[in-house]
């Protein structure tokens, strides 16, 4: 099954680079959120994410979150995206820094975490409870949420993998959130698609990724 060839893969490249960073504090220069268009302000769109959404190896402008600014910008949709992702991050990490990430006038949060959770092996429980107290906390701002999966790296057994993988469906199922399955899909395991870690897309892995994104997002922006 392709799933268990990303798990596979995914390990392979969270050894490499202790799973999209070690959990060291970022700086504030590092970890703030930047938005992709500064000419105005505007409603916001934030991604609240790790290593992957941040655009590790990658500029400013080939992260994921940037091109759906392009996306957005080619739909004359009226919204700024901002990336919040810091590599290293848990779910914890991205539940501590919520209030200072959803400053100012945000519409919708995509949580793109879990990760270097599955990675260090924290018990699924905990990334439900980090990801729903988050989710629900974004909901009583009036924020749309929409919630991206990730795989748990095999090295833990097919139980953890389960649960791990579960977590995101029962919370998207639960909060009432569109759910993205698997950030990563058509991506993780395509070495054309990563850089050499082969864990981190490349510019054209960010790409794949966006389009993933964008089928989901879309409908939210349009609404609001």
């Amino acid at each position: 099954m392709r799933v268990l060839r990303y798990t596979s893969i995914l390990f392979i490249g969270f050894l490499f680079v202790a799973g999209c960073g070690r959990d060291q504090p970022a700086s504030a220069t590092e970890s703030k959120p930047r938005a992709s268009e500064t000419t105005a302000v505007r409603p916001r769109v934030v991604f609240l994410g790790d290593s992957l959404t941040a655009g590790l190896g990658l500029s400013a402008d080939e992260a994921y979150s940037a091109i759906l600014q392009q996306k957005i910008n080619a739909e004359h949709l009226n919204y700024d995206v901002v990336n919040g992702g810091v590599s290293g991050d848990t779910t914890a990490g991205g539940l501590r820094r919520l209030d200072w990430v959803l400053s100012g006038d945000v519409r919708v949060l995509v949580v793109a975490l879990g990760a270097n959770d599955g990675l260090r092996g924290l018990p699924p429980g905990e990334m439900r409870h980090n990801l729903s107290t988050i989710v629900s906390a974004a909901r009583n701002r009036g924020i749309a949420v929409v919630l991206a999966g990730m795989e748990a790296p095999p090295n833990f057994g097919p139980e953890y993998t389960a649960a791990f993988r579960k977590v995101y469906r029962d919370v998207a199922r639960e909060q009432e959130i569109p759910l993205i399955p698997f950030l990563l899909q058509g991506v993780a395991g395509e070495s054309a698609l990563n850089q050499a870690d082969g864990i981190h897309p490349n510019r054209e892995g960010a790409r794949r990724v966006a389009d993933v994104v964008w089928p989901v997002l879309r409908p939210l922006l349009v609404r609001r």
